[in-house]
């Protein structure tokens, strides 16, 4: 039990951090905890031979697309504003827009496209764990990849659009 426990508690940051990228900082904590929640009322559940990083990468998985699925009906989430980003120095301002600019690119895939490429990119599972941890094929995360990653590429190349309004 002990065991379980540190293991569990040493995958924390990985699963924090694809919570974020998927539904963004604030309700990144609720999902993890749920994670957590489900992934201990159900330790038995896990053999202890299998990994258990796409086991937890599963149940959190799981828990947002459930959420995705209740919400589809709801009035849109309004999120509050974030906290503003400490001052940057000049140096680091680029790059500062740089991970915005990533940041909206990857808000515009689809859902699909943006948990696949998480996975591989950022938690660098291979393609037979995200197939595990998404219960599709392989060939599906492949493709997906793909599309993703071209949907990221044209998105960071291309300007974004100004907003203009006709004044009469």
């Amino acid at each position: 039990m002990a065991d379980f426990a540190r293991l569990v508690t040493e995958q924390i940051p990985r699963l924090r951090r694809y919570a974020r990228a998927l539904v963004g900082t604030q309700r990144a904590d609720d999902l993890v905890q749920d994670c957590l929640e489900r992934a201990w009322s159900r330790r038995g559940l896990w053999d202890g031979q299998g990994e258990l990083r796409a086991w937890l990468f599963t149940i959190l998985h799981n828990l947002y697309a459930n959420s995705v699925r209740r919400q589809a009906g709801a009035p849109a989430f309004e999120p509050l504003p974030e906290e503003d980003l400490p001052a940057l120095a000049p140096s680091r301002h680029e790059a500062a827009l740089e991970l915005r600019d990533l940041e909206r690119a990857l808000a515009c895939l689809s859902p699909e496209q943006r948990e696949v490429l998480l996975l591989v990119g950022l938690e660098q599972l291979d393609y037979a764990e995200v197939a595990t941890v998404l219960n599709i094929p392989p060939g599906t995360v492949m493709s997906r990849l793909a599309r993703a990653r071209e949907a990221l590429r044209r998105a960071l190349r291309e300007p974004p659009r100004a907003r203009l309004r006709r004044v009469k």
